[in-house]
């Protein structure tokens, strides 16, 4: 089983890249972030065309987050995290899919730092470290999938002494992060690539792409339960460069398939 995240940068302009990609790689299970669409323009009709059936908390202009499944229909557990205010910030929706639980998220980026901003994003990882727990004690198998912005360590980053301030990097951001991972989660990227500078962000300035000048902000971590069923990760990287891409690249992991899928 295919596990995909995939920060599209709003997912109607970019909808060929997505159905492109989508065709491409064959995921089973697809999380999206920062749609940037309303929740009633949500293009389901061409994903559904390319068999993708989904669950999305649409936002106009920014945010959004959805799960797509294919072949079948995710089944909706969880809207937000708790303790969000609703109509706030569409960040966070959790589904049952193919014997699955996935938590799909799209943490605050935080800047700048030293500010209301980056004190709410602290308050949001602080919640997302609470759910994640009660999940675990469940002992199902749990997926938290998306795009934490957070580069933990100095191989996620490019040229990492540029960083030290940003809200991305700051130690209580990447404290946060270990403090998730603390709980039983495993980075299946890192994991399966333990020394390797991966990326899965270039930004749009100053020829980052070009430059492979990049960030490692988006993640899938897996419950106990589901480490031992990881086969491979990485990052379909070559997608950003494509026509129109976003500047995040698709990540995922394969996983052995469980007996309902």
């Amino acid at each position: 089983m295919k596990v995909a995240t995939f920060n599209v940068n709003g997912v109607n302009g970019r909808l060929s890249v997505l159905l492109r990609w989508l065709e491409q790689a064959q995921p089973d299970i697809v999380c999206l972030q920062e749609l940037k669409a309303q929740q009633n323009k949500f293009p389901t009709a061409p994903l559904r065309g390319a068999g993708y059936e989904g669950i999305w908390h649409g936002q106009s202009r920014w945010n959004g987050v959805a799960i797509l499944s294919k072949g079948s229909d995710p089944i909706e557990t969880r809207r937000g995290l708790p303790g969000d205010v609703e109509g706030e910030h569409s960040r966070y929706i959790e589904a049952a899919v193919k014997g699955v639980f996935i938590g799909c998220l799209y943490l605050p980026k935080g800047n700048p730092a030293r500010g209301p901003k980056f004190d709410y994003k602290l308050a949001w990882f602080d919640r997302l470290i609470d759910h994640p727990a009660a999940l675990l004690a469940t002992g199902a198998p749990v997926m938290l999938v998306g795009d934490f912005n957070v580069m933990p360590t100095e191989l996620d980053v490019y040229k990492p002494e540029r960083w030290v301030d940003d809200a991305l990097f700051r130690p209580e951001v990447r404290r946060a992060y270990q403090g998730l991972l603390d709980q039983g989660w495993t980075d299946a990227i890192r994991s399966r690539h333990p020394g390797e500078r991966i990326y899965t962000f270039w930004d749009y300035l100053r020829n980052a792409w070009g430059r492979n000048a990049g960030l490692r902000l988006d993640h899938l971590l897996l419950s106990p339960s589901l480490k031992d069923q990881l086969r491979d990760a990485n990052v379909d990287r070559e997608v950003r460069g494509w026509d129109k891409a976003s500047d995040h690249a698709p990540a995922w992991v394969t996983l052995s398939k469980f007996p309902d899928n």
